[in-house]
């Protein structure tokens, strides 16, 4: 890897894991209740015990991003991704509910918010490495 490249993954990393402290922050203080708005109605558990639940993980995983050595940046990166995969529920039920919250208030912007969990979910895993990581393990076991 060259070292532009590895400085734009770094950089990619600490970006995410900031977005995460951000997001995080956001759960727990300023946007509980548009939090709650995403919670699915179907989820038999308070939409404010999930909403802070939610936040003191993106804590965490923000500050692992941010803080983990290299040693354990790939696995960081797919319990991240997991996480992501693990959320998408609540886009989803905000798209199906048409539910308005985060300025996402046409079924279109609701919709489109929908193709983005991907793109967190790939960030994840290339910013940390865990990617190439599972693909060299995979090369060396051939």
């Amino acid at each position: 890897m060259s070292a532009r490249t590895g400085l734009v993954r770094t950089l990619g990393r600490l970006a995410l894991g900031g977005a995460l402290l951000v997001a995080g922050t956001g759960h727990l203080i300023v946007a509980r209740e548009e939090f709650q708005a995403q919670v699915p109605s179907w989820i038999p558990v308070d939409a404010d015990a999930v909403v802070v639940g939610s936040g003191v993980v993106e804590l965490a995983l923000g500050t692992a991003l941010l803080a983990a050595p290299r040693r354990r940046r790939s696995l960081v990166g797919w319990v991240v991704a997991g996480f992501f995969v693990a959320i998408f529920p609540g886009n989803v039920s905000q798209y199906v509910e048409g539910v308005d919250a985060f300025g996402l208030e046409s079924d279109r912007a609701r919709l489109v918010r929908l193709f983005f969990q991907p793109v967190l979910v790939a960030w994840a895993l290339w910013s940390t490495g865990a990617w190439r990581d599972r693909r060299d393990a995979t090369r060396h076991a051939d």
